[in-house]
This record gives C-alpha cells, sequence and structure tokens, in this order.
C-alpha cells in the first residue's frame, strides 16, 4: 500500500478506514491525531504486530473522516464497523439469546412478557437473565400484587370481545382490563408499582403491603387481610430471588473477561439499587492485536453503544482501565446525563464480586474452547490444503457453492451459499427462481444462475462501496455441485463474462469426493481425512439442504395454492387445520363429502364448497 503524501493527514481527531483492492472496507480506526496514529502504520513491515502487517499488506488505500473532538471520533468508529463489518477488526459473539422481562408501555393496556432477540422501542426490559424459566417464576409471583395481563393481543382481543375475563381474573392474577373491571388510571398505577420494582423499589412495596394487611384486620375484614398477606409473601419471595451485592443506594456493572491470543470471554453483572438485576456474556474475536486496555475499551463500546435497558450505571468495575480512561468516561457521562467512573475493584465486596464474574467468564471461555478448541485449527487448515491441492493463488476465504433443485423440471430453483473463513456467512447466501429453462436442464439451469449472480458483480465492482449492491465481491473459489457438466456450464458463463482468469472454478462429484478442475481431464481426489474434504462436505451439504428446503417451500405454497384458494370460509386458520387433520393437500382432494362434514368445526356450507372445488363436480 503506497503511503499517501507528506502532509495530506490532518492532525485532528477522526475515524480511519483501510480499503482493499476491491474497495471494501477490511479495518476501521479512531484517533486523537489521524496523522500521528496513520503514521505508526507506514514504517518497516517486520516491526509491526503479524495480524497488523497482514492487515497493512492487504489495504490498497487508506481514507479518514475528520471530527470535532475525541467522542465523536469514538462513535464514528462504531457506527462504521457495524455498517462495514470489517474482516480485521474485533468481532463479537454473544454466547447464548439471553431472555428479558418486558412490559410493553406501547400498548393501550400494557403487559408483561418475557422476550428475547430485537427490543421494541418505547417498551421497557430488565435482564438479561440467566434463564427464561427464572424470569416466568418471578413473574409468576408478581402478578398477584401487580396484576397486569401477561395474555397475548389476540386473546385480549378475544376476551374484550366475548365480554368474558379468562381464568387469570378469577384467580386474581390480571385485574381484568379486557372486561372492564379497572380503569385507565388504576391500571396505569399497576403498571408504574411494577416497573418501580423491577428497578429495585422494593422497600416501599414491602411497606404499603404490610400496612394494607394490618389494617384490614384491625377493620376485621379477614379475607382481604389474607389477599394482602399472600400478595406480601409473594413480593418477599420476589425480593430474595434478587441477589443483595451492595448498598441500597448503589447501581454499578461489573465487567470480567479471560483471554488468550485469539479470543476472549465476557461475562458482565448489571447491579441496579444494590441487587443483580441481570448478566450478559459474549466472545470477542481478537482480528486485531489488542493489549488489555484496548480489549476492555472495545467490550465498553459493545456494551453501551447498544441500547442498554437497565440504563446507565454511577460506576463500572473493570480488569483493566483504558488508556485513554478520560475519554470513555467523557462518552459514558454524556450517555447518562452525570458523572461515570472507570475503576479496578481493589478489595472487599466489589473486589469478591469481581472475582466471581470473572470465574463466570473463565468457565464460559472453557465451555467455548472445548467447542471450538480444533475448530480454528482446523478452519486455517482446511483453507491452505484447499489451495495447495486445488492450485489456487490464495487461500479461498471467500467460498460460494451452487447447487439445483426440482422435480421433473418443476419447482426449479437453484441456491447459493457463502463461506467466509471457513464458516457459513447466512446474511449472503441467495435464492434463485429458474426463469428461462423449460424442463429438465441442470447446465442451462447453473448457467443462467450464474450469470445472474456473476452479471450483477460486473455492475457493482466499479461503483463506490455505499452504493454497491448484494453481488458486490467476488469469490475468491466458485464451486458448482454436480461434476464436468456443470464445470463447463460454469465456465461458459466465466469465460462470456470475461472473469475466467479472476475467478478461480471447481465443481464437486457426485462419488468419491472429487473435484474437477478446468483443464484437467482427470480429477482431484482429495485425502480422506483432510480438513480440506470435510470442509467441501460441509459446503456441499449446506448447498444440498439450502436448495432443497426452498424448493419444498415453493412447491408446497403451489400445490396448497392450486387446490384450496378462494373458498369461500375457508381462511388461513381452516385451510391449515383441514390440511393437518386430513393428512395433507391430496387427502383434501380426496375427501368425500361426508368426510368433510364429519368435522365437527368446519360448516356444512365450508365441507360442500371444498368438496366442489377440489372434484370439479356439484354435491349431491
Amino acid at each position: 500500500m503506497q503511503r499517501p503524501a507528506a502532509g495530506t493527514i490532518p492532525d485532528t481527531p477522526g475515524s480511519y478506514q483501510f480499503k482493499d483492492r476491491d474497495g471494501r472496507v477490511i479495518y476501521v480506526g479512531k484517533a486523537k491525531s489521524l496523522r500521528s496514529r496513520l503514521s505508526n502504520y507506514f514504517q518497516n513491515p517486520r516491526n509491526l504486530p503479524a495480524r497488523t502487517r497482514q492487515m497493512v499488506e492487504t489495504a490498497e488505500t487508506v481514507e479518514w473522516i475528520q471530527v470535532a473532538n475525541e467522542v465523536e471520533a469514538l462513535m464514528l468508529e462504531y457506527s462504521l464497523i457495524q455498517r462495514h463489518q470489517p474482516r480485521f477488526n474485533v468481532r463479537y459473539r454473544d454466547d447464548k439469546s439471553y431472555p428479558f422481562l418486558s412490559v410493553t408501555l406501547v400498548d393501550a393496556w400494557p403487559r408483561a412478557m418475557v422476550i428475547r432477540g430485537k427490543h421494541k422501542k418505547g417498551n421497557r426490559y430488565f435482564g438479561p437473565f440467566g434463564h427464561a424459566y427464572a424470569i416466568r417464576e418471578t413473574l409468576d409471583l408478581l402478578q398477584r400484587t401487580f396484576p397486569i395481563r401477561t395474555c397475548s393481543d389476540n386473546k385480549f382481543a378475544s376476551h374484550e370481545r366475548l365480554g368474558k375475563p379468562c381464568l387469570e381474573f378469577h384467580i386474581e392474577k390480571c385485574a381484568g382490563p379486557c372486561v372492564g373491571a379497572i380503569d385507565h388510571p388504576a391500571y396505569d398505577a399497576l403498571v408504574a408499582d411494577l416497573i418501580g420494582f423491577l428497578e429495585g423499589d422494593t422497600d416501599e412495596v414491602v411497606a404499603r403491603l404490610e400496612r394494607q394487611m394490618l389494617e384490614a384486620a384491625e377493620q376485621q375484614e379477614f379475607e382481604l387481610a389474607a389477599r394482602h398477606r399472600d400478595r406480601l409473601l409473594s413480593v418477599r419471595k420476589a425480593v430474595e430471588k434478587q441477589q443483595m451485592v451492595g448498598a441500597r443506594s448503589e447501581d454499578f456493572d461489573v465487567i470480567g473477561l479471560v483471554d488468550d491470543e485469539l479470543e476472549a470471554a465476557v461475562q458482565v453483572f448489571f447491579v441496579r439499587k444494590g441487587r443483580v438485576m441481570g448478566r450478559r456474556g459474549f466472545i470477542v474475536d481478537k482480528a486485531e492485536d489488542l493489549a488489555a486496555d484496548e480489549l476492555v475499551a472495545r467490550v465498553l463500546e459493545r456494551i453501551y453503544f447498544q441500547d442498554n435497558p437497565l440504563g446507565h450505571p454511577k460506576r463500572v468495575f473493570v480488569p483493566a482501565l483504558p488508556s485513554d480512561r478520560d475519554l470513555y468516561e467523557e462518552w459514558l457521562e454524556e450517555l447518562r446525563g452525570s458523572r461515570v467512573e472507570l475503576s479496578i475493584p481493589q478489595r472487599g465486596d466489589k473486589r469478591a464480586l469481581h472475582d466471581t464474574v470473572t470465574q463466570n467468564a473463565k468457565e464460559a471461555f472453557t465451555r467455548h474452547r472445548l467447542k471450538r478448541m480444533s475448530d480454528h485449527n482446523s478452519r486455517a487448515r482446511a483453507l491452505n490444503e484447499l489451495q495447495q491441492y486445488l492450485g489456487l493463488p490464495e487461500a479461498p476465504l471467500r467460498i460460494e457453492c451452487y447447487d439445483m433443485s426440482h422435480i421433473q423440471g418443476s419447482d426449479y430453483v437453484g441456491s447459493m451459499v457463502v463461506m467466509e473463513d471457513a464458516l457459513p456467512k447466512k446474511a449472503d447466501y441467495r435464492r434463485f427462481k429458474i426463469r428461462t429453462v423449460d424442463g429438465n436442464d441442470d447446465f442451462a439451469a447453473m448457467e443462467e444462475v450464474l450469470e445472474r449472480r456473476l452479471t450483477g458483480y460486473l455492475a457493482d465492482r466499479d461503483k463506490p462501496v455505499e452504493e454497491r449492491g448484494r453481488f458486490a465481491y467476488p469469490p475468491q473459489l466458485l464451486l458448482v455441485d454436480g461434476g464436468k457438466g456443470q464445470l463447463t456450464s460454469a465456465m461458459r458463463v466465466l469465460d462470456a463474462l470475461g472473469l475466467r482468469g479472476e475467478i478461480p472454478v471447481a465443481s464437486l462429484a457426485k462419488q468419491f469426493e472429487e473435484v474437477f478442475l478446468p483443464g484437467r481431464t482427470d480429477p482431484v481426489r482429495l485425502p480422506r481425512q483432510s480438513e480440506a474434504l470435510y470442509l467441501l462436505q460441509r459446503i456441499r451439504d449446506e448447498s444440498h439442504r439450502f436448495a432443497i428446503t426452498f424448493h419444498r417451500e415453493l412447491r408446497d405454497k403451489r400445490m396448497t395454492i392450486s387446490v384450496l384458494d378462494d373458498i369461500a370460509g375457508l381462511g388461513p386458520t381452516r385451510k391449515k387445520r383441514l390440511i393437518k387433520e386430513l393428512g395433507g393437500v391430496r387427502r383434501v382432494q380426496q375427501a368425500s363429502l361426508e368426510q368433510l362434514r364429519a368435522l365437527s368445526w368446519l360448516p356444512d356450507a365450508v365441507a360442500v364448497a371444498v368438496y366442489e372445488k377440489c372434484t370439479g363436480q356439484r354435491s349431491p
């Protein structure tokens, strides 16, 4: 990579981006001074760390964006990393999908529910928790004190329409908003009390219930007193489930991590009002060389750039302080709206808690390494072996495999699966409906799919990166499934588009795990125990699975629509139930009118309509 001309790099804060020969962003960084930071990359390569040297050798150009201050540079860097997912920046993988307790404030009558995945703006979330059953047990206890609804919107609308409440109302675990048993102000007060309790304000709730229980007893309203007593017991059990680790006024997070040269495991405990309100863990793939302080900085960005459902704490306990500690404290202060302190716990309860969190990270890392110990090395060996056995110019970091699926020429589909660094990249998978091929012709179908994919690449490669489409980057190995015929089809497409010398291509045979290459009569036979062979087997199996799944979806949709669509009274729910109970669409077509009428849930008029549509004759 050529160094930018002297004096062209500004001495200001900003973010810089290294790009490869295809214009793809491969690394994003930030700097207090772009000039000083970038000059570090243009020294003798032997003095650079191994991964940094590999990145610089891969890069063709470097660009930068100036900003006003370091905090803006930090925010811009994270935004660019999220957008481009550069291969030389650290990568994060959550070790599991953690459940949250959500209160749906966006609904007219908010509900409490357990949720995973994306969060909806406007709702309140508490967690994450280690196990969904722990949330459900806590929610079950709290419903007797804060009886807000937990039913789905469809169930709520159904009971509202019927004017009859469900069982939850009768056992006093729901206030019955669906039947008007509570008005909006009273219901909103229940929701506010539940949120306050989940935020840690438990003392006030306990004191109020004790007061209500005693007042009811004094007035000799013993049934009411008993209900307050049961609610008090439920609340106390819920409180006991929340581990107390600090003073009631303390809000802080504790971050523990364990790492090696390649990866790190991170665990976070979220403490609010002195209680552990949630936890989270993830794995960091250290694609760049990171010292302990730099790794902590990356972890802070991961945790606090995302929407934090518990809000931002006053203190964050970390295993090492970032070198630019003031920058991160200033950034966290902007997020919280008041001072935030980063510190390393030295002694006492905080140190003991930090040791516990670190032990959690160590155990998570051990589990991860047992699962992936051989995988990381085997992936590297597989790519190097493929380069060697197939005579490729470089290790194929991006592999695309194509397969066709059909039944006697109907519902013809093609699939494209992608492996990057020998791992599936499902975001880049593509499906193709065959448009121009009539009958059973796999060779012509393969040509159509490859032409559409590679034409898209040619159309995009000269555009700016921001304007490129889904086929923007070429594979370093293009695989077609089937043998010599499919290889010939692929070569015709590459020749027609002028890409023969740019994109290596190979074909996977049906038997003996043979690989056909252009210009060679005999196939390449990979060693039975080689990592390269296992990788090709995984690619082929994934390609088959993806193509067949798409084909089945199209076939099922066509069969269902062609026979049972547009029948009066047979909506999606009844149609699905009819197909399930009779054992498939064909069984529905073969059913007699008496069989259809025997279904108690299917109105006679609809049964007659189905019979007439399937048989093409009027009912007797």
